[in-house]
């Protein structure tokens, strides 16, 4: 509804929400009166379109693994590649999590060549920004905040030791926690981290709750296993004494015997 198609690349329809356009509005409310609008309006653009490559980059991986993806959308605080579905294996999550951020590493380091060729001009103004820029988007995904692309990264490792449903569990708890830190750290710095903390908060406990459900209704020896009673789950047991009568054995799960009657 607050979507508007920019167009489909390898398949993939690209769009932009409709909150998008607040951030070029802002900048020129704010601009000053010193011929810097048209720089920090290319600035704004180019920074998103990093932002894009970076999401072909996730929806790039994911196909190699089998996974398509539904589309991508540029928001305000980001961009957002809708996959059809996230892998459980541990290899194929990191995997892609990690592309998005090489993307980043491979335009900066495009950028540096031309930076020393454009020396002394203001296209140098221009490209040093856009290295700073693709190097902190690096470092700030590749925080272990679930479910950014750290935190991926942190529960596919976590995977390799945990059960799915365990791992998650651990990534979004500690996800949380730093998205709390980060709103408090926006608080007194940039008040855009209070809405991608904010964002990164429930949308960790949305994924949580939806690896819980599906858990629930592929998995229901395995959910039961993990609940949090420490009642034995009994079973009965059978035993014919004869054609008259019968009786029964009540057993727990390890076959020791409970009651009988």
């Amino acid at each position: 509804m607050f979507n508007w198609k920019l167009g489909t690349v390898a398949g993939i329809p690209i769009n932009v929400h409709g909150t998008f356009w607040l951030l070029p509005l802002f900048v020129l409310l704010t601009a000053m009166p010193d011929g810097s609008l048209a720089m920090r309006l290319a600035i704004l653009f180019s920074v998103f379109g990093c932002v894009l490559l970076h999401e072909l980059g996730h929806a790039m991986m994911a196909r190699l693994f089998g996974v398509g993806t539904r589309d991508i959308t540029l928001y305000p605080i980001g961009g957002v590649a809708r996959l059809d579905r996230m892998p459980r294996s541990p290899l194929a999550e990191g995997a892609i999590a990690l592309a998005g951020p090489a993307v980043n590493l491979v335009i900066a380091a495009l950028l540096v060549p031309l930076l020393l060729l454009a020396s002394g001009s203001i296209a140098s103004t221009f490209l040093m920004s856009m290295i700073y820029i693709n190097i902190a988007l690096i470092v700030f995904n590749m925080l272990p905040v679930f479910p950014m692309d750290g935190g991926r990264v942190f529960r596919a490792f976590l995977g390799a030791f945990f059960p799915y449903v365990r791992a998650t569990q651990i990534a979004a708890s500690v996800g949380q926690v730093l998205a709390i830190g980060m709103g408090v750290v926006g608080l007194f710095t940039d008040g855009m981290l209070i809405f991608i903390a904010i964002f990164a908060y429930f949308a960790a406990r949305a994924e949580l709750a939806m690896v819980q459900r599906e858990a629930m209704a592929t998995e229901p020896q395995n959910a039961y296993d993990s609940w949090s009673d420490p009642q034995p789950r009994p079973q009965a047991a059978k035993a014919s004494t004869g054609p008259a009568r019968r009786s029964y054995v009540l057993l727990d799960r390890n076959g020791q015997k409970i009651a009988s009657y």
